[in-house]
């Protein structure tokens, strides 16, 4: 099984903006990172006006779109229930990856870094620490259970998660 790690916030603390940080980064200390994303919103990866889009809504169940450089599966799931990270991951080439970052899934019992940001409209007494949550990444100082990370030192970060990840190698 490919490790998970969470990113888990309230709605604009800076999770995908951290992602956007932490990826390259980790890409560049030799980890391959794969993304599953959590969205409340109706989303499309396709566009109207191409035929792939055109040939799904004509009511193809499950249609994939390939080019050398990419290829993306979609799958219609008007009336499933909302999907299970472990079956998400499994979707995944595990052979491609060495770890998989999550963004959402905050209830999931998946390992998570919980980010804290000061003026997000919350306060720390609010943050749920569950079992799950190996550190906080917060731009303030925080005296918690868990190691407290400066949201605004990647190179903190990504050394924690290598860190995190040797662990899970045991």
């Amino acid at each position: 099984m490919i490790p998970l790690l969470a990113v888990a916030a309230w709605s604009g603390t800076g999770k995908t903006t951290l992602l956007k940080k932490l990826i390259p980064a980790l890409c560049a200390a030799g980890v391959r990172p794969g993304l599953i994303k959590h969205t409340h919103h109706d989303m499309d990866v396709d566009k109207p006006g191409k035929d792939s889009y055109e040939l799904r809504k004509a009511g193809a169940a499950q249609t994939i779109v390939a080019s050398a450089q990419r290829w993306a599966l979609m799958t219609e799931t008007p009336e499933e229930p909302e999907l299970d990270l472990t079956w998400l991951v499994s979707r995944m080439d595990a052979s491609t990856l060495d770890l998989v970052l999550v963004e959402g899934f905050k209830h999931e019992p998946v390992a998570k870094i919980v980010l804290f940001r000061e003026g997000s409209g919350h306060d720390a007494k609010e943050l749920v620490l569950d079992e799950y949550v190996i550190a906080v990444a917060s731009n303030i100082p925080l005296a918690l259970q868990v190691p407290v990370l400066d949201l605004n030192n990647i190179d903190e970060i990504v050394s924690f998660i290598l860190t995190w990840l040797m662990q899970q190698q045991r």
